[in-house]
C-alpha cells in the first residue's frame, strides 16, 4: 500500500492550495483518510481527517478555511485549503486507516511521503 499525496507548493498569504492523495495498492477497505503537518521542532498535528461514511474532524487552527472530500472509489482525499496564512507553512503528509487485501489483515495506519506548503507573508 503507497500514498502518493501532490499539490504542495509556494503561495502568499491569503491564497488556495489544493493538496490530494492517493492510496494504491491491496486495499480491501478505507476506514478513513486525512491530512497532518509537521514543523521543524515539533509534533505531527492533525489538520482533517474524514471517514468513509463523511464524518470529518479539523483541527481548530483551520476550521473554516480547509475542507477535507473523500472519494472512496477512486481511494483519493483531498484538502482545499483557502485563506492561507504563514502559520500553515509546514509539510503536509497524507495518512489512511484502511485494512489491507491478505487473510487475517488488520486496520493499520499508513503515511505518504509529505509534501511541503510555503505560505510567504
Amino acid at each position: 500500500v503507497q500514498l502518493q499525496a501532490s499539490g504542495g507548493g509556494l503561495v502568499q498569504a491569503g491564497g488556495s492550495l489544493r493538496l490530494s492523495c492517493a492510496a494504491s495498492g491491496s486495499i480491501f477497505s478505507i476506514n478513513s483518510m486525512g491530512w497532518y503537518r509537521q514543523v521543524p521542532g515539533s509534533e505531527r498535528e492533525l489538520v482533517a481527517t474524514i471517514t468513509s461514511g463523511g464524518s470529518t474532524n479539523y483541527a481548530d487552527s483551520v476550521t473554516g478555511r480547509c475542507t477535507i472530500s473523500l472519494d472512496s472509489a477512486k481511494k483519493t482525499v483531498d484538502l482545499q485549503m483557502n485563506s492561507l496564512k504563514p502559520e500553515d507553512t509546514a509539510v503536509y503528509y497524507c495518512y489512511a486507516h484502511l485494512r489491507p487485501n491478505g487473510w487475517g489483515a488488520q486496520l493499520r495506519d499508513y503515511w505518504g511521503q509529505g509534501t511541503q506548503v510555503t505560505v510567504s507573508s
